[in-house]
């Protein structure tokens, strides 16, 4: 268990750790960021941060030394980074999560081992294997690739065979996925913490709504049943269980009807804090952030409420972040900006939280 004052390292220098060193900071606990990235937004809020390269061991090695614990604020870490590091200093969640999260088919495998349930897969490393795999899973589906790709990037919907070829060339013949369509009722996810000791603690069921593959707003509590939302809790806490997972892991899940009953199948894992996760630090006793910083402090979790009556967390995409009067205008609205600079199309660039007061 870390003492008051220790230092906690946090790989990626982006919102996630700009808001977990906020979240870290009036439990008073330091953070010292790692990013290559010159223009890192965490770097404003952080007691301390290191620019430098993910290969350069001797960056590497000084990071390791000035802190007591290191995390992560994405996944895509690479693998030997994480390596190199956990020699030095305890990485959690353990890096071993980072490689079963970095393949979309590795992590579905793994999903499905457990006995979860997952949209119809099949792997891809050739145009004539992705024939074979429209007539195992059937179309529509689409083609991801197995790393690397996030909010809607590495993917090529295919409508009809005629499309399939073009979809391969478009993923540029890196090994890929298809997975099926499905007709789901909505997007929900479930944000888990654990802690080493075994603590979980999940969140409550959020509901998502994406638009052009962004996550557009997320909303508690969700239209889903209470059998739903213990299922979906359920399917978590064994994933978390199962990875012997210490910290904050966003898990997604489309809301499927089968036989007149709601059911969830996992669409994908985040081993992090993840943006669904966001309405907890305006709408909740504690934030996803501070549970995080508990969990890998070694630190006992809390039992997270919602406070209101609804929640609402809406993305910033681009320009929307010029728009800033309106949402300060707005009652019981908390607007968070994540200091990008100049916005880009697509890129995230703030957020605001609306809390609707009662039960």
């Amino acid at each position: 268990m870390l003492k008051v004052g220790a230092t906690i390292g946090i790989l990626g220098g982006g919102q996630l750790a700009r808001m977990l060193a906020l979240a870290a900071a009036p439990l008073g606990l330091r953070c010292h960021v790692y990013s290559p990235e010159k223009e890192s937004c965490a770097f404003e809020v952080v007691h301390a941060y290191t620019c430098a390269a993910y290969e350069d061991k001797d960056a590497l090695a000084g990071f390791a030394d000035a802190v007591d614990v290191i995390t992560y604020e994405f996944e895509n870490v690479p693998a030997e980074t994480a390596a190199f590091l956990s020699k030095r200093k305890p990485v959690l969640p353990d890096p071993k999560v980072l490689a079963l999260t970095q393949d979309r088919l590795v992590e579905k495998d793994y999903i499905a081992s457990l006995g979860i349930a997952t949209a119809p897969y099949a792997a891809v490393s050739s145009a004539a294997e992705l024939h074979a795999a429209i007539e195992k899973i059937g179309l529509p589906a689409v083609l991801k690739t197995r790393t690397l790709g996030y909010d809607g990037k590495g993917q090529a919907k295919i409508m009809k065979v005629s499309e399939a070829n073009a979809a391969w060339r478009a993923l540029r013949g890196v090994p890929c996925i298809l997975e099926g369509f499905v007709k789901f009722e909505r997007e929900v996810s479930v944000i888990a913490a654990r802690t080493a000791g075994g603590q979980v603690e999940c969140f409550e069921v959020t509901e998502n709504v994406h638009r052009d593959h962004i996550l557009h707003i997320s909303t508690v509590p969700a239209k889903v049943s209470s059998a739903l939302a213990a299922e979906a809790k359920r399917v978590a806490t064994k994933i978390a269980k199962a990875f012997g997972y210490v910290g904050v892991m966003g898990v997604e899940m489309f809301v499927v009807r089968r036989k007149g009953a709601q059911h969830v199948l996992v669409n994908e894992i985040a081993p992090r804090v993840h943006n669904s996760g966001h309405w907890t630090i305006d709408g909740a006793t504690v934030s996803q952030f501070e549970q995080h910083m508990r969990a890998v402090a070694g630190w006992p979790l809390a039992k997270p409420l919602r406070l209101g009556k609804k929640v609402e967390m809406i993305n910033l995409i681009g320009d929307e972040i010029l728009d800033t009067a309106h949402w300060l205008k707005q009652p019981g609205t908390s607007l968070h900006v994540y200091g990008k600079g100049k916005p880009s199309p697509r890129r995230k660039m703030g957020h605001v939280t609306r809390v609707w007061p009662g039960k």
